[in-house]
């Protein structure tokens, strides 16, 4: 989530679509309390962790057309507030089982890998669901708090019994963006015991740069602070632009890494952007050994069938800072025991 500025026109908020949202949620909240109670932990929760920027949207993109998992489509996001509910609404109009003479066929659109700032198109594209995560979680200002305070604040057990409840509907793993806890994953860690965590990382340099340009398009300028507010915000935040966010890419990725050394293996995985657009296949082929590790995937085949490779993005093409200054900065602030 960005400041309270005034973002570009194409990534404005509907305000009418805001109030209705809310309440329907209000409305479905009781209802959907009574589906947690099917809350066991049956499958995998499968955690996109990462920099803003990092290639996080086309893996979530990707992992969606395997089918291998269930994920937050952009109709389920609607029902942030009761999203067993709304996974009931989705199955009954978009799964062939509940197909009646081909009435509802409209929402069943195709997920073509584009995005902007991470936004999707598609009913049943890929969704960041960040309202939906926000229920649980107590931020205020920053949107970190050290784990012992986020321990007492936040309503755990509540984001836990929704996602292994949505995850027992769908009946298979559920895999969701989960970088609003970046800072936060030993806490995340301890709310499941089938869980993976898989760390998107991307050449920091070409990750700076998308970062950067991500900042222009929702704001109009490369100033206004661009996504979570981390724990080095205030230190980071009234920095140079280009240091600014070098700084941030630089210290989430700092806290994943420190954060998944202590995680056993078989509930971690690293995937590097530039070697999963090189070979996606290879990366399926781990996901799905590390969740039958689990005991967290039903049983069956799991053959590949999905893209072989997809277009690498890195190349510099800023007008602001050359790539140069982009090293330079990145190398500085990579040695500033301050971020």
């Amino acid at each position: 989530m960005g400041e309270m500025t005034k973002r570009s026109r194409g990534f404005s908020r509907n305000a009418s679509l805001e109030e209705l949202l809310q309440q329907i949620n209000i409305l479905l909240k009781s209802a959907n309390e009574a589906l947690v109670v099917d809350a066991q932990e049956r499958f995998s929760k499968v955690l996109v962790m990462g920099p803003l920027r990092s290639g996080t949207t086309l893996f979530t993109q990707w992992l969606a057309t395997t089918s291998l998992t269930a994920y937050p489509t952009n109709l389920l996001s609607r029902f942030y507030g009761a999203p067993l509910i709304g996974a009931r609404i989705q199955q009954l109009l978009t799964d062939p089982r509940y197909n009646f003479r081909n009435e509802i066929l409209d929402f069943n659109s195709v997920i073509d890998f584009s995005s902007e700032n991470g936004k999707t198109k598609g009913a049943l594209a890929p969704n960041e669901f960040w309202y939906f995560w926000r229920r649980f979680l107590p931020f205020r200002g920053l949107d970190y708090l050290p784990d012992d305070e986020l321990r007492a604040r936040a309503d755990l057990a509540g984001l836990r019994d929704e996602l292994n409840a949505l995850a027992n509907i769908f009946e298979k793993p559920f895999s969701l963006k989960a970088m609003i806890m970046n800072q936060n994953i030993p806490v995340l860690e301890s709310l499941f015991d089938k869980v993976l965590f898989v760390w998107i990382r991307r050449d920091p340099i070409f990750n700076i740069q998308s970062a950067l340009a991500a900042r222009k398009r929702q704001y109009g300028d490369i100033r206004t602070w661009y996504s979570f507010k981390i724990k080095e915000y205030p230190r980071l935040k009234g920095l140079d632009p280009l240091e600014s966010v070098a700084g941030q890419i630089h210290a989430i990725n700092r806290s994943v890494q420190s954060a998944l050394e202590s995680v056993s293996e078989h509930h971690k995985l690293v995937i590097q952007y530039e070697d999963f657009c090189r070979d996606p296949s290879a990366y399926y082929a781990k996901i799905v050994a590390r969740l039958r590790e689990q005991h967290g995937l039903p049983p069956g085949r799991y053959e590949y069938t999905g893209e072989l490779q997809f277009k690498n993005t890195n190349r510099w093409w800023l007008e602001e800072y050359t790539r140069q200054q982009a090293e330079q900065a990145y190398a500085t602030i990579s040695v500033d025991q301050r971020v």
